[in-house]
């Protein structure tokens, strides 16, 4: 398309320059001018193009999309000096030396085949630069769709200028340089708005309305709780998108990367090719939320940890916690790692007295077990009995007993009323494991599946 926009160019420079010395009309002149400066840019396309789709390499790490802004800018600046040449001449031949023009149907059948073929090649092009979202073949399009009002300008002004000759009205020769005028403006108009995008571009301007749409996309994803930051800019036919994304604090690091890909998924459906670098941060917890705190300050310096407790007494706050450790190393190491997240908490957070540290080995390895058949009718029995006089539980079922090492682990689905509340509920499973514990003192692990009641359940 930019080689075809070369050779429509290189025909019609050389046709309207020939016609326009034949005739002397500075309209026909300042239009092969313009054409002369398509044909230099059609060049300056069809090379930036080629360039700008070789792939990125390690000094180009962006790619090199840049050489479509740096050639829409040339053709710009050809604009312009084309524009205060046809200016400068016009006014010459207003004001001093006069304007003499000898017009010709060839001069008309250049022109009406400059407009046919301005206006094919405009539309083709526009296409094109839509599809492949193409600053320089839209520059080039726009050349093109201006050299058709502009050369209607110029057919006017040859109209005027054969009627003032016919008519024998020596001032519709001045329709001539009037018309070169137009063209110049229409040519300095278009090629001002075409310069404003492209220096925008280079100077990595976001594209309109882009970062908008961006952080309104971003912010719909489910666990985005701002969109701190968003800079977009275009590189030729390619958009790169940078996002700073406020995520809840303490969740896993998991959890955080699957929320950043769905905001990525969610700005590749509003522009497919985007280049989309997204940074997640951590919200900070409240003040007063003092088992968030505990919890950031643990995540942060990478300590595992679980069961946070607050509490506080006789005026004095204290931390219970669990921590999870590798459980090959030796126990004078796991207690320097308690020590260590002990003296963290305290020196962040100083209103908190005292800080004690469980330490639990953190499961590697896939435990083999079997099943306990000789106690599990037993177990299940003593579970739906206590179970029953809990309130709040509805039922329970799917009573497993597996034996694993030395310890029993009981795993039981127990319904309760739906209405009940996250932390009710929890109060009712840990008071159906300490009495199960206690009936069954010799290593009895009971793990309890909550699940809320339904109609079917209560019947």
């Amino acid at each position: 398309m930019a080689l075809s926009s070369v050779a429509a160019a290189a025909l019609l420079t050389t046709l309207k320059a020939a016609v326009g010395l034949l005739t002397g009309s500075l309209g026909i002149l300042s239009e092969a001018a313009h054409s002369g400066l398509d044909l230099v840019a059609a060049v300056i396309t069809y090379t930036s193009v080629r360039l700008a789709d070789k792939p990125a390499d390690p000094k180009h790490p962006f790619g090199h999309g840049k050489v479509e802004h740096l050639s829409a800018f040339v053709q710009t600046g050809l604009l312009a000096v084309t524009s205060v040449w046809i200016v400068v001449e016009a006014i010459r031949r207003l004001f001093i030396s006069g304007s003499h023009v000898a017009t010709s149907g060839w001069a008309f059948a250049v022109l009406a085949l400059s407009i046919l073929i301005d206006t094919f090649r405009s539309r083709a092009l526009w296409r094109v630069a839509v599809q492949y979202r193409s600053q320089a073949l839209e520059a080039d399009a726009l050349h093109f769709s201006t050299d058709v009002w502009s050369t209607s300008a110029v057919v006017l002004g040859l109209v005027l200028v054969s009627i003032g000759a016919t008519a024998r009205v020596p001032w519709l020769q001045n329709a001539d340089p009037l018309a070169a005028l137009l063209v110049a403006g229409v040519t300095l108009y278009v090629g001002t708005r075409l310069g404003n995008r492209t220096v925008g571009a280079l100077m990595d301007a976001a594209p309109e309305g882009v970062s908008e749409r961006i952080a309104e996309a971003a912010a719909k994803v489910p666990g985005v709780l701002e969109v701190e930051r968003v800079r977009a800019r275009q590189s030729g036919n390619r958009l790169f998108a940078d996002l700073r994304l406020v995520l809840e604090s303490n969740i896993p690091f998991e959890h955080a990367q699957s929320v950043v890909d769905r905001v990525e998924g969610a700005i590749h459906e509003l522009y497919p090719a985007a280049d989309v670098v997204a940074d997640a941060v951590p919200d900070m917890p409240s003040r007063r939320d003092l088992v968030q705190r505990v919890r950031s300050i643990a995540h942060r310096e990478n300590f595992q940890i679980h069961d946070v407790t607050v509490f506080e007494t006789r005026g004095r706050i204290k931390v219970d916690l669990d921590l999870e450790v590798d459980p090959n190393i030796r126990f004078t190491e796991a207690h320097d790692r308690a020590t260590e997240l002990e003296r963290a908490i305290r020196g962040a957070l100083p209103e908190i007295d005292e800080v004690n540290v469980h330490i639990e080995p953190l499961p590697r390895r896939v435990e083999t077990a079997r099943e306990a058949t000789r106690i599990r009718a037993q177990l299940e029995r003593r579970i739906l009995e206590i179970a029953r006089k809990l309130p709040g539980v509805v039922n329970c079922h799917s009573v497993e007993v597996h034996q694993i090492g030395r310890a029993l682990l009981a795993t039981v689905h127990c319904t309760l009323q739906p209405d009940l509340s996250v932390t009710r509920v929890h109060d009712i499973t840990e008071e159906l494991e300490l009495r199960v514990r206690e009936e069954f003192r010799h290593g009895v692990k009971v793990s309890i599946h909550p699940e809320p009641a339904t109609g079917r359940d209560a019947q």
